[in-house]
């Protein structure tokens, strides 16, 4: 892809990371189980690989190919997105301090609270929607900010750029979870530092692989810190799933902006339900942060939450009324997927007890609408 400029998206998403095998000439990338290689004569690697811990040419394509289509210069690749964003925290200091958005993935709040907090890491827990909250927490040991936009499952959405300029100013990195809206939304473009996925969910699309990754900007020496745990750690993919999160990612562009366009559809249905409380989708125009989101992003994904009126209980009977949608964790498969979040994240959540998460699929719109409109018939 050597041009005299940069590709669209959906081109890099097919060719990044993928070459021709020289040996055989096949153009779908071979997946190399061996977890040792062998050395030259004189005891060196020439070939660039000794321990598939180490490296291994599946996970180095999957490395070189996400950070070619994020923009990045260098990319870790990890077992799931929580080792990954774990590996980001583990290369902080003890004493640094963290600034994290209070309404973020549950899973990674519960990491920084219950695991790293005792590691004497330092954190508050903020809107980061809020940009005069986000001055007020910045301290002098402030080291890294970690956005996610929009939000889980509350889908709000933080200004990546106005965020970004106010922690460079405390010389601390920006992180930006971008799970939910990939090639939707370019963080780097917007100033962040480091951008991490849950390759678990659209870079995979299909519900059958778990992967993580850290993207940076530069090859810095906090990116080399994370390579060094990635190492050391051992918390790394499989030669097979690198080869499916890659796969994933060819068809990634189209996917998203299929996703979005269900959702969209969806979530205008909802918004004018009457068993319906509220509706969180940024694309629509009564969403808090939709002038942001609409500046920041091309479209507005896939995913959504509704309240259902009255509650816990409406709201489980609702769900559990649906033909096409499964209840299911986890999100960004082609299949539609719906949750109530506060029975799975438990005593702490922050989600309504009315609020089913939903993430929506590749299936037809009007099926998905006619589904939810028959469960919240009763």
């Amino acid at each position: 892809m050597k041009h005299g400029r940069r590709p669209h998206i959906e081109t890099i998403a097919v060719h990044a990371g993928q070459e021709i095998e020289a040996g055989t000439g096949a153009v779908t990338p071979p997946i190399y189980l061996s977890t040792t290689f062998e050395r030259d004569v004189e005891g060196t690697y020439s070939r660039g690989f000794m321990y598939s811990r180490n490296d291994n040419p599946n996970r180095q394509a999957l490395e070189r190919g996400v950070a070619t289509l994020e923009g990045g210069e260098a990319a870790a690749a990890f077992g799931s997105g929580m080792a990954a964003g774990m590996a980001i925290f583990q290369a902080l200091n003890a004493a640094d301090h963290v600034l994290a958005h209070a309404d973020a993935y549950y899973g990674m709040t519960r990491l920084l609270r219950e695991l790293f907090l005792r590691w004497k890491l330092e954190a508050d827990f903020i809107d980061m929607s809020d940009l005069a909250a986000v001055k007020r927490a910045v301290r002098a040991n402030t080291r890294l900010a970690w956005i996610e936009t929009p939000s889980n499952p509350l889908w709000r959405i933080v200004d990546i750029k106005a965020v970004a300029e106010i922690v460079h100013e405390a010389a601390a990195i920006c992180v930006c979870d971008n799970t939910c809206t990939p090639t939707l939304q370019r963080p780097f473009e917007l100033g962040a530092d480091i951008v991490h996925y849950s390759t678990t969910k659209y870079f995979g699309g299909h519900c059958d692989v778990l992967g993580g990754i850290a993207v940076s900007k530069k090859e810095d020496e906090f990116f080399q810190r994370i390579r060094a745990i990635q190492y050391v750690g051992g918390a790394v993919p499989s030669p097979f799933d690198c080869w499916l999160i890659l796969r994933g990612m060819r068809t990634l562009p189209w996917r998203m902006r299929a996703h979005s366009e269900n959702a969209m559809k969806v979530a205008q249905f909802l918004a004018q339900h009457p068993r319906v409380e509220r509706v969180y989708y940024p694309g629509l125009p009564s969403h808090a942060g939709h002038e942001i989101a609409r500046k920041q992003m091309s479209m507005f994904s896939g995913m959504l939450s509704f309240e259902v009126k009255g509650g816990r209980d409406p709201a489980m009977q609702v769900a559990a009324r649906t033909k096409i949608f499964t209840r299911a964790t986890s999100l960004g498969g082609v299949e539609s997927l719906i949750e109530h979040r506060a029975s799975i994240e438990g005593a702490a959540s922050r989600s309504p007890e009315g609020l089913l998460r939903v993430s929506i699929g590749l299936e037809n719109a009007e099926d998905l609408i006619a589904d939810l409109s028959e469960a919240l018939a009763g």
